[in-house]
């Protein structure tokens, strides 16, 4: 975040504790309150903004879940709240896209998630692939080299566009090249994240920012 929106630096960060496993529907009111105890450290000053970046409890709470969690977060701290999971779809929305390939890390309950909180937007999945990381240390190991191989079986000759699901695989310098390579729209996590928290907080600089499917 502080290497994709450098305005905004220094990002401070509130972690929240997860369980061993990759996250179930059973662990979304756990871990939503989990979320709005890791803020209470930071609201002295008030932040001016507070990013919610678990893609993967957006997904399994929907979109009326993630407006919950969105709204509890915007009323403990008294800021601008920024989810990952709704930024994905303003992204994709932005670039006009109705159908993507996606990669993820995920589990077969959180890529279904995936599918329908896409779907309720509007937005098909053409093809789907995952790691299968049954663990948060699988998580982990995933390198950035093995995200953009992913990426590159994944797609196909008639995908629109590519969205790389998770905050926690590593992208940073792998999405241009991507773009560079596919020539269509590729999002990460982080990257529509990045933007999203940008916009929020100076609609003018998070628009010219904002990269398409040749921008940065």
């Amino acid at each position: 975040m502080n290497a994709l929106c450098p305005e905004l630096a220094p990002v401070a960060v509130a972690r929240v504790r997860l369980p061993g496993e990759t996250m179930r529907v059973e662990d979304l009111p756990a871990y939503s309150q989990r979320a709005l105890d890791a803020v209470a450290p930071f609201l002295s000053p008030r932040p001016e903004l507070v990013v919610h970046g678990c893609t993967a409890a957006g997904f399994l709470g929907g979109p009326e879940g993630t407006a919950q969690v969105t709204q509890a977060l915007r009323e403990r701290s008294g800021a601008a709240v920024v989810s990952t999971a709704s930024a994905m779809v303003d992204a994709l929305r932005r670039d006009r896209v109705e159908e993507t390939a996606v990669v993820t890390p995920y589990l077969d309950a959180v890529n279904r998630g995936l599918r329908a909180y896409l779907g309720s937007a509007g937005i098909a999945v053409e093809i789907l692939n995952s790691f299968e990381c049954a663990t948060t240390d699988d998580l982990g190991r995933v390198t950035e080299e093995q995200v953009f191989d992913l990426a590159l079986k994944t797609v196909t000759p008639r995908s629109r566009a590519l969205f790389i699901a998770c905050s926690q695989l590593p992208t940073l310098d792998i999405i241009d090249r991507l773009r560079a390579r596919l020539g269509i729209p590729v999002w990460s996590s982080i990257r529509a994240t990045a933007w999203a928290a940008s916009a929020a907080l100076a609609p003018a600089v998070g628009a010219a920012r904002a990269p398409s499917s040749r921008g940065t």
